[in-house]
C-alpha cells in the first residue's frame, strides 16, 4: 500500500523548479502533488505523479539527478484534531515520521497526506488496525 514518489534535485536558483515542471508538461505527466525543501545551495523537490518511470526517464536524459522513494498516503479527518490523532497513533508505536506534506485535492470529509517514515510496515499496521485508510498509488493518482 505505498505509493511511489520521485525525488529531483536541483540548485536553488531562479528557473530551475520552472524547468522541472516545464519538461514534465512537454512529457505529459501529471503532478498529482509536490514538496519543496531548499538548502542555501540545492533543494528536494519530491513528486507524485501519474507516470513514475517515464518522469524519471526524461528528468534524467535533462541531467537532474533523480531518485524513486516509497511513500504512504493516508486519509485524515478533515477536522481540528485529526491529524493530531493520527500522530497519537505513531508516536505509541514509537514510528517516526522522517516527513510528510499534503495531497492537492479532497477524498469525500478526509485530507490526504503523504508520509514517508522510518517504519513503513510497522506503520501502515498500526493506522490500518486504528481505522485510518492508507490509499494504494491506483487511487491516489485518480483523486
Amino acid at each position: 500500500m505505498q505509493v511511489e514518489q520521485i525525488s529531483v534535485f536541483i540548485e536553488n536558483k531562479s528557473g530551475r523548479l520552472a524547468e522541472v515542471t516545464r519538461i514534465l508538461g512537454e512529457a505529459g505527466i501529471n503532478i498529482r502533488t509536490l514538496s519543496l525543501a531548499d538548502t542555501s545551495d540545492f533543494g528536494i523537490l519530491r513528486l507524485i505523479v501519474d507516470d513514475t518511470e517515464k518522469a524519471k526517464g526524461v528528468l534524467k536524459e535533462r541531467g537532474f539527478t533523480v531518485s524513486k522513494t516509497e511513500v504512504v498516503a493516508v486519509e485524515i479527518p478533515d477536522r481540528p484534531g485529526g491529524l493530531a490523532g493520527l500522530l497519537e497513533v505513531l508516536d505509541a508505536e514509537l514510528i517516526n515520521v522522517e516527513y510528510m506534506y499534503a495531497f492537492v485535492e479532497r477524498n469525500a470529509q478526509n485530507a490526504v497526506m503523504i508520509f514517508r517514515f522510518d517504519e513503513t510496515a510497522k506503520a501502515i499496521s498500526a493506522l490500518c488496525a486504528k481505522n485510518f485508510t492508507v490509499l494504494n498509488g491506483e487511487k491516489l493518482y485518480n483523486l
